[in-house]
């Protein structure tokens, strides 16, 4: 099938896995038209597809419990439980097991589009050697959960200490469209379950959010709680697309419970799957990073090696595999991440390409 085929049959499977917002559907398909990157982003289903097919010396890697739709904008900051602020992966909605080489050269061929677009400067090879190497060293070092208080300088140099905030966060979140009566029973009881005081008075909000997840149900609840604002999103969860390739129709992510626990991270306590809804703590300091959000002085071959390290991080709760997985690294070519994801970033290019060609 072409990129226009899967993209009808997987959101076809997804409206059977879940109740979708299809106003933010078309938002998400006129972004994927307007901007190669966007594309990638959103079009993991067909990342997933294509990959075993082009990638073929690669894909019978060991396997691992994998982020899947892993990219340079997968990653954002939390607290954790000491109230510490954390960074690393802070979307796992694509996790499933898979050869641990399918996020090495996603995030890799992410690399290639932001390049081609001027996001970042780092020359390629030097790009993909520095994802190579800071994942080796973390697998080696048995993890490396980046704790940001604890490493002020060398994340200065990563531009994290002195990233951007949102502006204006809370009324941000406070203009939103109300959710309405017709809030799902669940999606309300988890809501009030996470919330930091019982019989709190609250405002439910819908929000729209991230690139693959358009057109998932997001619901806000909004409280005042002992001097300040406090807010909770339930995020419909959707299996991930590996499953719709086995044509194969569930009602929740099994995997992310799983991946956010066993990674080597100081983990988000508030991150959670309740039933059919992912549940977290919406704050300033919890969100999503753009690569705009970033100052312009920084180390981008830093930057780059520390989101491998925290996909090793990730890979390391398959703790079994990393003897088998620094083996199978050892017996590749130097340039083997080079090539795979300099062809799947071509095959991805050449999809969006037709993609944004149809009217």
């Amino acid at each position: 099938m072409d990129i226009r085929d899967a993209t009808i049959s997987y959101e076809k499977w997804m409206r059977n896995c879940t109740t979708v917002v299809e106003a933010h559907l078309r938002l998400k398909h006129q972004r994927m038209k307007d901007d190669a990157f966007m594309f990638f982003r959103g079009t993991y289903y067909r990342w997933i597809q294509l990959w075993p097919e082009v990638c073929k010396d690669v894909r019978s890697a060991p396997n691992v419990l994998a982020v899947g739709d892993l990219h340079v904008g997968s990653f954002g900051t939390w607290r954790d439980v000491e109230g510490r602020l954390c960074w690393g992966v802070d979307d796992f909605d694509e996790a499933f097991p898979l050869p641990y080489t399918n996020d090495l050269v996603r995030l890799a061929a992410s690399l290639r589009f932001v390049l081609d677009s001027g996001q970042l400067t780092i020359k390629w090879k030097e790009g993909c050697d520095a994802i190579l190497e800071g994942y080796q060293q973390s697998l080696k070092r048995g993890g490396c959960p980046f704790v940001l208080a604890e490493r002020e300088q060398a994340l200065e140099k990563l531009g994290l200490a002195v990233m951007q905030k949102p502006c204006d966060f809370w009324k941000n979140l406070q203009d939103l469209p109300a959710a309405g009566k017709d809030l799902p029973r669940d999606a309300r009881n988890a809501l009030e379950k996470e919330l930091p005081g019982k019989n709190l008075e609250y405002k439910v909000v819908r929000r729209e959010a991230g690139m693959g997840s358009l057109g998932q149900q997001r619901l806000v609840a909004i409280a005042e709680w002992e001097g300040g604002c406090v807010a909770r999103e339930a995020k419909a969860v959707v299996p991930s697309s590996s499953l719709w390739l086995e044509n194969h129709v569930a009602h929740r992510q099994s995997f992310y419970d799983r991946v956010i626990s066993s990674a080597v991270r100081s983990r988000d306590p508030y991150q959670k799957v309740i039933g059919t809804w992912l549940i977290r703590r919406l704050s300033p300091d919890s969100n999503p990073i753009n690569l705009d959000a970033l100052p312009r002085e920084r180390d981008e071959a830093r930057l780059l090696h520390a989101m491998a390290s925290e996909a090793a991080n990730v890979h390391l709760g398959t703790g079994r595999q990393v003897k088998r997985i620094l083996k199978d690294l050892d017996g590749r070519k130097a340039n083997w991440l080079r090539t795979a994801a300099k062809e799947m970033a071509k095959v991805m290019m050449r999809e969006w390409k037709k993609y944004a060609s149809e009217k």
